[in-house]
């Protein structure tokens, strides 16, 4: 049957209709051909077979590119929306903030621990 099957195109879209797309109609058909029904009839058959199954492919191909779509649409909103929060861990100020802080009170307790060691 291989030697049978030369490359088809769909008179739609222009695009060829693959050897497997073919056969699985091909299967399909016969699997439910009836007694009295000819080959030519089988073959028709097969072709309407070969037309759902690509134009269910196209379908799962389009909802397959929205997804994506969808998807990159969502990781690009994280990515900006991150982008505007700013980040705590990697800001200088707030360990600037807590080095004056301490030196302040060392500071504090160094004054402190001389005025009592000299008053005593």
């Amino acid at each position: 049957m291989s030697g049978y099957h030369k490359k088809r195109v769909d008179n739609k879209n222009n695009q060829p209709i693959s050897d497997q797309i073919v056969d699985e109609a091909m299967t399909i058909a016969k699997g439910i051909q009836t007694p009295k029904q000819t080959k030519d009839q089988t073959k028709l058959i097969a072709q309407g077979i070969q037309k759902g199954i690509a134009e269910y492919k196209k379908q799962q191909k389009v909802k397959a590119r929205q997804h994506n779509k969808e998807k990159k649409k969502q990781l690009k909103k994280q990515n900006d929306s991150s982008d505007l929060t700013p980040d705590f861990n990697t800001q200088n100020p707030c360990k600037i903030q807590w080095l004056a802080w301490s030196l302040l009170v060392i500071s504090w307790l160094g004054m402190a621990f001389f005025i009592i060691q000299n008053n005593s």
